[in-house]
């Protein structure tokens, strides 16, 4: 059983390794077959993979706002303590 596991995780490790490309869509089709047969059998490499994706996603969608409320600035750069680097109003 632990040949097994090892091999296993070798094979995460490989995923890991080609992660940004195969969700970029920039790998080989044979290649994306074989990772996508391991998704399918590995529940943790699967949910690595769905979060990047919806990571990416949540980004994209909120590329279109280009400026964070005066308010929320305020108070973000009051929690991080980066209060000096805020702009000044006259």
């Amino acid at each position: 059983m632990t040949l097994h596991s090892h091999t296993h995780d070798m094979s995460c490790q490989q995923l890991l390794a080609s992660i940004g490309d195969y969700v970029e869509g920039d790998l080989a089709p044979e290649l994306c077959q074989e990772i996508e047969r391991h998704l399918a059998a590995c529940d943790h490499c699967r949910v690595v993979v769905d979060t990047l994706n919806k990571t990416i996603t949540l980004y994209h969608a909120s590329a279109h706002e280009t400026e964070v409320p005066s308010e929320v600035r305020g108070r973000l750069f009051q929690v991080l303590k980066l209060d000096n680097l805020r702009e000044k109003k006259s």
